[in-house]
């Protein structure tokens, strides 16, 4: 795959099939897209290429009040497709000049004479250009004057449910990580790196890694305990230790001190040095809510039973 930081780094001179959108979570929805774009830039000998914005347009155009909170970084999101053997991807950074471009200019400058766009697919809720004004009728007006055609693709469905960025953070913030699963078609992660925090969890037996997320604007889910897979990184590819299972806390330590919501991981059967790491952290699925316990005993067992949860939802027993 090559990736192109900006729309004038693509000098590609044949034809393009492309979709374009700031596909949050990549989920099932935006799959369907991407296999169209691959199965049609094959059959029509056209580059495939997705076209995609950094950062997301609401921190632009609303820099101190846009909510966000992102179902991908952007190197997990380049990732994805990668795994889905895209061509062509291009990051073109959102900038507020960018977003006071209009649709028809949008499509004339980017799409036509910069992407040379024969096929354009996109899915069926599609808005693009100055506030979101452009829309599938306009790309329908405007594509026999500029000579591409138009391909619609319709929401992804599951279960009579249609997949959406928003529905998955819903069922997050909810703590249901395996319907987000479903909807995403691959399990939720975290990824940070590994930092010093109060050593809470070695004195009652479960020593923690306290993690700090690459991407503050990434969608934490709901506080509780999760069963979780954990990869452990030299760097940001190189792995040193993969497939380690763990529980994983988020939550503000109520037993303690109920400060600010922490993210900390203990792995089973591991007693490496990490910190400094970085580590990704699988969520397969939600075993508790965070609660208040009595005394330090009292967390203690409550611990034990997480970790015999645990091992009997991974079958290490």
């Amino acid at each position: 795959m090559q990736i192109y930081h900006h729309v004038d780094e693509y000098k590609q001179h044949n034809g393009s099939v492309v979709t374009l959108g700031t596909f949050d979570g990549v989920h099932r929805g935006h799959h369907q897209l991407i296999n169209q774009l691959n199965k049609i830039a094959v059959a029509s000998n056209c580059a495939g290429v997705v076209l995609t914005f950094h950062p997301h347009p609401r921190m632009v155009i609303f820099p101190d009040d846009h909510g966000l909170q992102l179902l991908n970084t952007l190197e997990e999101k380049i990732e994805i497709f990668r795994q889905f053997g895209i061509q062509h991807l291009i990051i073109q950074p959102f900038t507020l000049e960018f977003s006071r471009l209009d649709a028809v200019h949008f499509v004339r400058d980017i799409l036509v004479q910069k992407l040379k766009v024969q096929k354009l697919i996109i899915g069926h809720d599609h808005h693009f250009g100055r506030n979101r004004q452009g829309n599938l009728t306009e790309l329908e007006e405007l594509a026999p004057i500029y000579n591409f055609e138009v391909l619609e693709v319709e929401g992804f469905k599951d279960h009579d449910t249609t997949v959406s960025s928003t529905k998955i953070r819903n069922a997050l913030l909810a703590g249901n990580v395996e319907l987000a699963e479903t909807f995403l078609g691959y399990k939720y992660a975290l990824s940070g790196i590994v930092v010093h925090g109060k050593k809470l969890g070695r004195t009652l037996g479960f020593p923690t890694a306290n993690l700090q997320l690459h991407d503050a604007a990434k969608l934490i889910p709901a506080i509780g305990v999760y069963a979780v897979t954990v990869a452990i990184y030299e760097d940001e590819k190189d792995v040193l230790y993969n497939n380690h299972f763990g529980m994983l806390s988020i939550g503000k330590r109520p037993t303690f001190d109920n400060g600010e919501v922490s993210i900390e991981v203990n792995i089973l059967n591991f007693n490496k040095d990490i910190y400094g790491k970085n580590i990704t952290v699988q969520l397969h699925k939600k075993l508790r809510d965070d609660k208040k316990f009595d005394s330090a005993q009292s967390l203690i067992e409550q611990l034990n039973k997480d970790k015999a949860d645990t091992e009997t939802f991974f079958n290490l027993k």
